[in-house]
């Protein structure tokens, strides 16, 4: 969440640092600003709401100059209004930062601060930093940055202009992401690589720790202990409309239709002839995988979900026990992990905080860490001791997708190789689950040829008020994931629940009409998902059923149902998630909600 760019070079700052905000707003916002250096001194427009507020503000008066920094702010600290809206100055408006991520000793900074003589003005923790700056400036922009974040605790990624040093900016991080973007006789930074794409495809990524320094001549990185070091320049091979609509109304309902290219670009490369599972990036040896007695599957949100489908795919192929934690709760748990534990950690950003505490928290009792992220250079894949890539290319909307497919796919890929290097699965076995894997991305494409079916559910979706997600097994996970994209983006207030739970209590919530939705995709459930069907609309609920052919009787028992195409049970929930997403987008649209940017919700979770 937050978003921040910088630029500095010979063209006007403003347009580019409005460009590259916008290409940062999926990341979720309330707030937005920009200061330049306007000769040697700094102007500030800054504005609570939508970036278009912000441009409105700017088209009235654009100040001139060419080195700025933006800002697009998710309310952590104080209430999203102007005053709390980044950028922040210190009380004499020399310097100027934009910040992500939170300060957790603000208050003891601002206390002592404030015994100095410093005064504030907003409610933020971010205002400490440029406070702390202009304390330490004694004649090097640089040399205050590193004694200020010295004495910073918590997450963050910041940037410094000055009109002591007008030429220049200084940006540092911990935790939160940061990327540098080298053009010629220009220089840029940003949260994320999608706004730099306009102006160039070379980067560097700052870890933790780092400074750097960008002027129109170059861009120096410095190690924690203020020595220049060397980077390697990451030339972005996107297709920058990878970024874009590409002709869809919302990024939402292009990245589910881009579903059948992301599975297939994930899986590429990764099964061999026979079956075989290859993960370049997983360098554990077969003596180490089958000396693992335990698994931990830790993530949030979707890829909390994802990592439930792993684990019944995980005891399922591996024949080992596996959790699957909320990471918000791994940690505070004192998790019983050792040597002897494999954790796995799924993020789509690699950023996401909960999940790189408890990816620190694994590693540090002694377990072995496999990531699996969208990310390349993220904290998470970086921490990490292996990390299996899903390649679903920068996802938009804030509600994911396709990334959580590739998820999926990314975890069906490591339980066939841990079970393949245990001899808990025979090459038969594997062959069945590569083979399934390969022909999903043509399938996928088959359930979205039938979308017009899932648009004629959505009309009588957007009178609910209430739904309810029903299953068994692998379907009770998807059946979560169903749920949350439906609240999420359309507000319909949506639960889901193992089938078998009904009678205990959520009985009570059916009554006559209420909406329940039924995935009956596991053959050996085929019976107990139809005595729950007929429970349910006994009691009045319109079901729909989604099902595989062969699902006959699910599909009898019910109201109405979608048929998904043949494919092996093991791996149906990567196919029937897809009905599910379409029906909470359609909803949503319908509904006249805010596809992309659900209220209250923002994409990468970099705080706690």
């Amino acid at each position: 969440m937050c978003g921040i760019v910088g630029y500095v070079g010979p063209r006007q700052a403003v347009p580019i640092l409005l460009n590259g905000l916008s290409k940062l707003e999926y990341r979720g916002y309330d707030s937005a600003g920009v200061v330049v250096l306007n000769g040697n001194q700094l102007e500030v427009a800054k504005c609570a709401g939508k970036l278009e507020s912000l441009a409105a503000q700017l088209r009235q008066h654009r100040p001139p100059g060419n080195v700025g920094i933006g800002h697009t702010r998710w309310a952590t600290h104080g209430r999203p209004t102007d005053v709390n809206a980044h950028p922040h100055t210190d009380e004499g408006g020399r310097f100027a930062v934009v910040h992500n991520g939170i300060i957790e000793n603000y208050q003891h900074l601002r206390e002592w601060l404030a015994s100095q003589g410093h005064h504030f003005r907003s409610e933020t923790d971010t205002e400490v930093l440029p406070h702390l700056v202009e304390h330490f400036y004694q004649g090097d922009l640089l040399s205050a940055v590193r004694e200020a974040m010295g004495r910073l605790d918590g997450s963050y990624a910041w940037a410094v202009v000055s009109e002591a040093e007008p030429d220049k900016i200084v940006a540092g991080r911990k935790d939160s992401p940061l990327v540098i973007g080298l053009g010629q006789g220009e220089n840029f930074l940003a949260s994320d690589i999608p706004a730099l794409l306009a102006h160039t495809r070379d980067t560097i990524i700052l870890e933790d720790g780092e400074l750097a320094v960008l002027t129109t001549d170059g861009v120096t990185v410095l190690d924690h202990s203020g020595q220049a070091k060397e980077k390697e320049i990451l030339h972005v091979t996107w297709d920058a409309d990878a970024a874009e609509k590409g002709g869809y109304p919302h990024f939402m309902i292009k990245e589910i239709h881009e579903q059948p290219k992301v599975l297939k670009d994930t899986l590429s490369g990764r099964i061999q002839e026979g079956g075989w599972v290859v993960l370049p990036e997983v360098k554990m040896e077969a003596a180490q995988m089958r000396a693992i007695q335990k698994v931990a599957v830790v993530a949030c949100g979707t890829a909390f979900h994802a990592g439930l489908v792993g684990k019944y795919v995980i005891e399922r192929l591996v024949r080992l026990p596996v959790e699957a934690d909320i990471a918000s709760e791994f940690r505070y748990r004192n998790p019983i992990v050792d040597e002897t534990t494999l954790v796995v950690v799924i993020s789509q950003s690699g950023e996401t905080a909960d999940t790189l505490a408890a990816l620190r928290e694994a590693k540090a009792k002694g377990a072995r860490v496999v990531a699996v992220t969208n990310v390349v250079g993220s904290s998470v894949s970086r921490e990490a001791d292996d990390v299996i890539y899903t390649l679903a290319g920068p996802e938009i909307a804030v509600a994911s997708t396709k990334a959580y497919v590739t998820q999926l796919a990314a975890m069906y890929l490591l339980a066939t190789l841990l079970g393949q290097a245990r001899g808990t699965i025979d090459q038969n076995q594997a062959q069945s689950i590569t083979g399934a894997l390969k022909v999903l991305p043509a399938l996928a494409a088959d359930v979205l040829a039938h979308e017009s079916i899932i648009q004629d559910l959505a009309n009588a979706v957007t009178k609910w008020e209430d739904a309810f997600f029903i299953g068994r097994g692998l379907d009770y996970a998807v059946a979560l994931e169903g749920a949350l994209k439906l609240k999420e983006i359309s507000y319909i207030h949506a639960e889901a629940y193992a089938a078998g739970e009904l009678k205990h209590g959520t009985l009570a919530l059916i009554t006559e009409g209420v909406p329940v939705i039924a995935l009956a995709t596991q053959p050996e459930l085929y019976d107990k998902m139809v005595s729950n069907i007929t429970e349910v609309k006994a009691r009045g609920a319109v079901v729909t059923a989604i099902t595989l052919p062969g699902g006959e009787e699910v599909a009898k028992a019910s109201d109405q149902s979608f048929y998904l195409p043949e494919v092996y049970p093991l791996v149906a929930p990567i196919l029937s998630v897809i009905p599910l997403q379409l029906l909470a987008y359609h909803a949503a649209v319908l509904r006249g909600a805010d596809v992309d940017k659900p209220r209250n919700l923002a994409k990468s979770v970099t705080v706690e």
